[in-house]
């Protein structure tokens, strides 16, 4: 990518009639396929699943679940962040997982995780430069994939407190 000039990176929402660009992108980026649960809880999410797009062309999303934890905590589940290659390294991950992190403290959720294939050492330091830390372990996780061993990565939010 041309050094000097403004990158023009912009994100969408994921509805029912662009769904099918989501669905293009992760055949490209993950050895997994998804299930129609996936792009359903993906587009209930509204701003926290979104697509990236570089100079027009979809280059990237974010795709997350909200979950209501015991007690009534929300929090969030990233099902999937990915950048084509070609477009990585030039801040589009940031800028999606930016986005979700800000929906995340405007909303009050509680904290924000995913699963990461033990042997992603670039996804390892990318959640952590964002302050995500590894919280748990989990053999087997995956099924048709090597290793089938996954780590938690989880980012925690300060709660404001209740008010007696």
């Amino acid at each position: 990518m041309g050094t000097g000039r403004a990158l023009s990176i912009s994100l969408d929402d994921v509805r029912d009639k662009n769904q099918m660009q989501l669905k293009k992108l992760n055949t490209v980026l993950f050895p997994v396929r998804y299930n129609d649960k996936y792009y359903a809880d993906a587009i209930a999410s509204g701003e926290f699943t979104k697509l990236a797009y570089f100079s027009d062309i979809c280059v990237g999303a974010i795709a997350c679940r909200l979950e209501k934890k015991e007690g009534g905590a929300m929090r969030v589940y990233i099902m999937t962040l990915g950048v084509l290659a070609p477009y990585r390294g030039i801040g589009i991950g940031s800028k999606l997982l930016n986005h979700v992190l800000e929906m995340c403290s405007k909303q009050n959720m509680c904290e924000i995780y995913l699963h990461v294939q033990t042997n992603n050492e670039d996804a390892i330091k990318f959640y952590k430069k964002f302050g995500f830390e590894i919280t748990d372990t989990i053999e087997n996780y995956y099924i048709n994939i090597e290793p089938r061993d996954c780590y938690v990565v989880t980012k925690s939010f300060a709660q404001p407190e209740a008010s007696n």
